[in-house]
């Protein structure tokens, strides 16, 4: 029993017991090559979060290894994320106020949180809360996180010092501070940009980023640079042994302004982990199950937290290397997490030397493929209102945070869906030749029951948009070309749980129509619609509506009672 339960609670370790052996040659392959594209863009990811190099490291092993025994995918890889980093710079960085042991406990604080957050919304079954962010949310967000990071690495590029926090202040400031570049730092920039081209374009299968960092990191070591200006990594951030955080001067006040953002992280990190499982589990032919993924995330910024690492998600780049190099299993990420410990308990003396400009270059490389300004403009001819979404939120992140865009952005995302429930679409109901039941309007064939007004109300009845769906049902009834004997409700569309104020608003409907000698149909939902009205308008006067299963059979009979009307 307690094994079940176990098994059942990490999906990873029982996928991970039903090992078959033919899979491990790929699994090592896929692992030594995830970890070859972590490595750099892990560090690279430190600085952007403005912690410690050998964080972004610690970052990725234990968290990897809890996620690769309680995630549902198999082939997803997680570890620093361009998201995740940028929204905690841009939390942590003005409650630091400079200070850089206050900076990487703040870190720390916000990751732990971020899981607990994960973890709670996982045992409340809360899986669907991924699709909180809209794809349209999702284009603007990417598109405005990726240029905020290309434009905060552009002074380490260069070697200059941008002081403005905002992204537009930067883009203003930029061109008056080109003259004071650093040459040098430029052209360590560009050399390994150049790299980063040259591998994508003709081995586009090679670690690229690893490459460019591994010869700059030689670049630095053999020649006089880091004395002509060129700033690296330095000692400081590879200490042997795990990093040491000194919480004794930490004020815990400070963790209430860290509460809601650690619940905008946990948001943005699940959608995003969440869209690159589905992808890859769709491609393999197996299913995701979003509340285990919401638990084994929690799980795995638990663990980051504990090594004193930062928030991690899904990276979608390392799941692709993953992927590519046939990885079968969780396997992968144990074997990646391994590698990667090796390095940082043995080899971590060379990595001093990595200069500060090509991890920047390393960034923006890899934040330009985040960019798609041409999805996003491509959603001004699908849908007006998504691309509305969309540019708004790429526009907020850019002018006013990161936080505070996705903070909107989801705040308009949910006024837009309450417009749609309050005024919804409708349509009148009609029937072709051979009696078939259509949305007038849609051809010429489609014609109105004689006497009836066939209607359906596209959204959910509840209390906030009732009195709307009685005034247009009366309105059309008031400016039809005919006399309407009937009106006939698809209820299957609307009536989904027994609201009190619907059922009221129903009543009232039914006096409005008698006293235009109209009867009201309810089509749909028959035995659950008797129920409710006999349970909630005991007092109700049933003999004034029809409940019908479903509108054929409603109008079978309506034809039958003017039948019988008619022989009277």
């Amino acid at each position: 029993m307690l094994k079940y339960i176990l098994l059942n609670y990490m999906p990873g370790l029982k996928n991970l017991l039903d090992y078959e052996k033919s899979w491990l040659k790929q699994d090592i392959r896929a692992g030594l090559s995830v970890a070859a594209v972590a490595l750099p863009v892990a560090i690279a990811y430190a600085e952007l979060a403005g912690v410690g190099a050998v964080v972004g490291l610690y970052s990725c092993i234990l968290p990897m290894i809890a996620y690769a025994l309680f995630g549902s995918s198999r082939q997803l890889i997680v570890g620093p994320d361009a998201t995740t980093c940028a929204v905690i710079a841009a939390v942590v960085i003005p409650l630091a106020a400079g200070n850089p042991e206050l900076h990487w406990q703040l870190t720390i604080v916000m990751t732990l949180m971020m899981g607990v957050w994960c973890i709670l919304a996982s045992q409340f079954r809360l899986g669907a809360i991924a699709d909180l962010l809209s794809h349209p949310i999702l284009t603007g967000l990417l598109n405005g996180v990726a240029i905020t990071i290309i434009v905060g690495q552009l002074g380490k590029v260069l070697g200059i010092t941008l002081n403005q926090e905002q992204v537009i202040e930067k883009i203003i400031a930029l061109p008056g501070r080109i003259p004071d570049s650093h040459l040098l730092t430029a052209a360590i920039s560009l050399l390994t940009f150049a790299i980063l081209i040259t591998i994508k374009k003709f081995r586009s299968q090679w670690p690229a980023p690893l490459i460019a960092i591994i010869l700059m990191t030689i670049l630095m070591w053999c020649t006089p640079a880091q004395q002509l200006g060129v700033a690296t990594i330095g000692g400081d951030n590879f200490q042997s042994g795990l990093p040491v955080v000194h919480w004794g001067t930490f004020q815990p006040g400070l963790m209430r302004d860290l509460v809601i953002p650690a619940l905008n992280l946990a948001l943005v990190s699940f959608v995003s982990l969440m869209l690159t499982a589905r992808s890859f589990a769709a491609k393999n032919g197996y299913g995701i199950n979003a509340d285990v993924e919401f638990r084994a995330l929690g799980i795995a910024n638990i663990m980051s937290g504990l090594s004193q690492g930062f928030a991690i998600s899904g990276a979608d780049s390392r799941t692709a290397v993953n992927d590519a190099n046939g990885g079968k299993s969780q396997l992968v990420s144990i074997i990646a997490a391994l590698v990667i410990a090796v390095i940082v308990l043995f080899f971590t003396e060379p990595l001093k030397y990595i200069p500060v400009s090509a991890l920047g270059v390393v960034l923006i490389y890899a934040s330009w493929s985040l960019i798609d300004l041409r999805g996003l403009w491509g959603l001004r001819n699908r849908n007006k209102p998504a691309f509305r979404l969309a540019c708004f939120t790429f526009v907020c992140v850019l002018l006013i945070g990161v936080i505070q865009g996705i903070g909107l952005a989801v705040l308009l995302g949910l006024l837009q869906f309450l417009r749609t429930v309050f005024r919804p679409t409708e349509q009148l109901l009609g029937t072709d030749e051979h009696g078939m039941i259509h949305s007038l309007g849609n051809t010429s064939d489609i014609k109105m029951v004689p006497g009836v007004m066939m209607y359906r109300f596209n959204s959910p009845l509840t209390y906030f948009n009732a009195a709307y769906f009685k005034r247009r049902i009366l309105n059309l009834v008031d400016g039809a070309t005919f006399d309407p004997k009937w009106v006939v409700i698809d209820a299957v569309a609307c009536f989904t749980h027994p609201d009190i104020s619907v059922l009221a608003t129903i009543d009232e409907l039914i006096n409005e129509l008698q006293t235009r000698n109209i009867m009201l149909v309810l089509a749909g939902r028959k035995t659950e619609l008797t129920r409710w009205f006999t349970e909630h308008r005991p007092m109700m006067d049933e003999s004034n509506i029809i409940f019908a299963p479903d509108l054929y059979l409603a109008l079978r009979l309506i034809q039958s009672k003017d039948s019988m009307d008619q022989d009277e």
